[in-house]
């Protein structure tokens, strides 16, 4: 199968085995349970697409592919959680059908992305939201509240012991004397570039470098690999600090309100999902990429603005026919009602709106079968 074109078969180990599996020819490659499904599902639609990028979306994936494959027990859909910057790198090489991802393509990647997928290139779908936590390890307090400047400050390393006064006058729980350690990812991560993002548009005066998924070299923190690698090191270490998608966060590590406004907003999916409801469409993009600016420094009530809204990115047209059918159904599938209630279950995501949903629906059927120059 050639999703694309596979002008780069540089895939990780993860999604070369996952490539084995749909080729080996069956009807029903995960067993007997999928071939009892068949009997209710639509066995129409065939064929095997791939896709790679944001670890973020895990949980969501896992559960967007067993539902989709209980509804078309025939379609084949893989996905290696290889991190945002690998999984677009990998489509615009031409070397998975689709990539998720927690940041939407550049203007440069969006024109390279013509080479693989012809002249309407590809475009942003945005299919998963969920908080960032900015998590913490300190026994006995499970909540704080910390205003940007203060994180900004924590992760250059500017503020290194929890009892400092910065943090306490936020605070009216007795902070330990205890050395902060702030953990960031060492992988090209759209978290990351959230993250940053966030920080550049509220306190650009501390934070000054722009929004990037790659960790500005000169800060030093300890580092770790995915959300689940910095959430690990976290919850094994007394005195750190990370930032994370929330659905990777659970015991023992804490949850940090961020000041908006006057007022201090705890993580949940419904503040998430009233930051994405005050987005605007990024400007100068196709009528189909819905990729979306988010008002960082907003000091509406309630809103949290902390949100990574993750996208997964497909080519406007394919040259394989069941390709284009497969990536439609189960991109439509993703956005759906049922699709987005699956997430949020799984992962504890904010389903998007009834209105982008019926955007990102419109914006799936445009895709189209032709050949790529």
């Amino acid at each position: 199968m050639a999703p694309v074109r596979n002008r780069a078969p540089a895939v990780s180990l993860a999604l070369a085995a996952a490539l084995a599996l749909t080729a080996c020819g069956s009807d029903y490659p995960l067993g007997a349970e999928q071939e009892a499904a068949a009997e209710n599902g639509d066995t129409s639609l065939k064929g095997a697409i791939t896709g790679a990028g944001s670890s973020a979306q895990g949980p969501a994936m896992d559960a967007w592919r067993a539902g989709f494959s209980t509804l078309y027990p025939r379609a084949q859909v893989q996905y290696s959680p290889d991190g945002s910057g690998a999984g677009r790198g990998a489509l615009l090489a031409g070397a998975v059908s689709f990539a998720g991802s927690d940041a939407y393509l550049s203007d440069e990647e969006l024109v390279e992305s013509r080479e693989a997928c012809g002249p309407g290139g590809a475009f942003n779908i945005p299919a998963y939201v969920s908080p960032i936590s900015v998590a913490f390890n300190l026994p006995g307090i499970t909540e704080l509240n910390l205003d940007a400047g203060t994180i900004a400050q924590i992760f250059r390393g500017e503020i290194t012991r929890w009892d400092d006064p910065a943090i306490a006058a936020q605070n009216e729980v007795d902070l330990p004397d205890l050395a902060i350690s702030a953990v960031s990812r060492s992988d090209d991560s759209g978290t990351t570039e959230n993250f940053t993002d966030y920080l550049h548009a509220v306190v650009p005066e501390i934070w000054t470098e722009e929004a990037d998924g790659t960790w500005p070299s000169g800060l030093d923190n300890e580092n770790a690999k995915g959300n689940a690698g910095v959430v690990s090191t976290v919850a094994g270490t007394e005195g750190a600090i990370t930032y994370a998608d929330d659905s990777a966060v659970g015991d023992p590590l804490g949850r940090a309100a961020l000041r908006v406004g006057d007022a201090y907003v705890p993580v949940s999916a419904d503040a998430a999902a009233a930051a994405v409801d005050l987005a605007g469409r990024v400007p100068g993009r196709a009528d189909y990429d819905i990729a979306l600016d988010l008002d960082r420094s907003t000091r509406e009530p309630g809103v949290y603005p902390l949100v990574l809204v993750s996208y997964h990115v497909y080519c406007a047209r394919y040259e394989n026919e069941s390709t284009a059918d497969v990536v439609r159904t189960f991109g439509t599938y993703a956005v759906s009602a049922e699709g987005q209630a699956e997430a949020a279950e799984a992962a504890k995501s904010s389903p998007i709106s009834a209105e982008l949903s019926r955007q990102a629906t419109d914006a799936i059927a445009t895709i189209e079968v032709g050949d790529i120059p």
